[in-house]
């Protein structure tokens, strides 16, 4: 794909990867974009590169609008490897060029690069770089979504560059937000940005609404949100940041995420009943099965949904690797606001859904107990047993969401 002009002088130079389908454990089936970008000025200023794979990508972009030797600035916002890890190809195109990063930045890039040859410059908030008529102001933005992160403003054109922070794992012909709605839906857009939300920035909601607020109290005018990932906003770039506030402050649908696994389907037969249940109530209600889903499918729908059911045989008096497994993912994020349960079936002396209790509480989650265990497969009263707890939890969610 060509360069494509943000506004005047501002270029996306970036690269697509169709191909992406897997992103640190995180399903991608749209693939995904690694977005970097120059601004012409009398000083030409590179914000960000590509990941290794791409660096030929970036650079005939680059070329397509300037001499790269002629860049003088390059701003490093993140040092993850989707964005770092073709800086030594651009500065030996660049060499006289100066970078300009945080000082966790700096330290961690001496562990991809040998620093020596090039120029640095470490930047912490408030600091600004003039290009000329052009100016740049760097706020750091530790945690979102590593200790290193900052995000920087163009002022004039009023373009925020955000790094990972707003993205969205989309690879599109479409650059910006009114390009992939006119092609696709706001809908596919919104569901994107909840996706990659939940997969990787819901440990940082405090921070998030902490970063928001000080951009606010700055009174930067923000016309552009251009993110280091997917789709650019300029429609309405408000519109992101109120999903993000919305999201960290923990809002969600009311619903219940029925997220399970099955070994000879007796936890599977379960489901109708427990879902009748919640449906009695009025509430709404997603199944995942885990081994037929994506892990960061289940965390999104997990994250959407006020209430979780959890649903677990026993294997060896132990959760059943699967659902551990998402356990283990769930932790990490460190979700709050949600309120969840457990069920499930055993042969002998059980021990799953006592083991998923023992979870939820590490993660300080509030719960309904207790869960619901039944002996080998479901008989006719287990049935009317699974109706009545997923009848009361649905109760208990309903209650619980009136406080959000």
């Amino acid at each position: 794909m060509k360069a494509v002009e943000l506004k005047k002088d501002v270029y996306w130079v970036g690269a697509l990867d169709w191909a992406m389908r897997d992103f640190h454990g995180y399903t991608t089936p749209l693939g995904t974009s690694y977005n970097n970008y120059l601004v012409l000025d009398d000083e030409v200023t590179l914000i960000d590169t590509v990941k290794y794979d791409f660096a030929d990508i970036t650079i005939k972009n680059i070329v397509e609008v300037v001499d790269p030797s002629k860049i003088k600035n390059v701003i490093i916002n993140h040092i993850e490897n989707d964005h770092v890890t073709s800086l030594d190809r651009i500065m030996s195109l660049a060499p006289d060029a100066t970078i300009y990063i945080t000082d966790k930045g700096k330290k961690g890039l001496e562990r991809f690069f040998n620093l020596d040859r090039w120029k640095i410059k470490v930047v912490k908030s408030g600091d600004t770089l003039c290009t000329g008529k052009k100016t740049f102001t760097f706020i750091e933005t530790p945690m979102l979504h590593w200790p290193d992160s900052m995000i920087t403003y163009l002022a004039g054109e009023n373009i925020l560059f955000t790094q990972d922070a707003f993205g969205q794992h989309i690879a599109s012909n479409s650059r910006f937000d009114d390009d992939f709605m006119a092609e696709y839906s706001e809908s596919a857009l919104d569901d994107a940005v909840i996706d990659y939300y939940a997969n990787i920035l819901m440990p940082f909601g405090p921070v998030i609404k902490a970063k928001i607020a000080e951009i606010e109290k700055l009174g930067l005018v923000v016309d552009i949100v251009a993110p280091d990932h997917g789709i650019i906003w300029r429609k309405d770039p408000g519109k992101v940041f109120r999903m993000y506030l919305d999201i960290a402050n923990g809002k969600a649908n009311l619903s219940i995420a029925v997220i399970y696994d099955t070994m000879w389907q007796s936890t599977e037969k379960m489901i109708v009943p427990i879902t009748e249940g919640i449906r009695d109530e009025g509430v709404g209600v997603r199944v995942i099965k885990l081994r037929a889903t994506p892990m960061s499918v289940a965390i999104k729908e997990f994250w959407k949904s006020r209430g979780a059911l959890i649903g677990s045989p026993t294997l060896n008096n132990i959760t059943f690797p699967t659902v551990a497994e998402f356990m283990t993912h769930l932790r990490g994020l460190r979700p709050k606001n949600r309120l969840v349960g457990a069920f499930g079936s055993y042969g002998w002396g059980g021990g799953a859904v006592k083991e998923i209790y023992d979870e939820f509480k590490r993660m300080t989650l509030d719960t309904v107990e207790p869960g619901l265990q039944i002996l080998y497969k479901p008989s006719p009263e287990d049935e009317k047993s699974c109706f009545q707890f997923g009848k009361e939890f649905a109760q208990k969610v309903a209650e619980y969401h009136q406080k959000f």
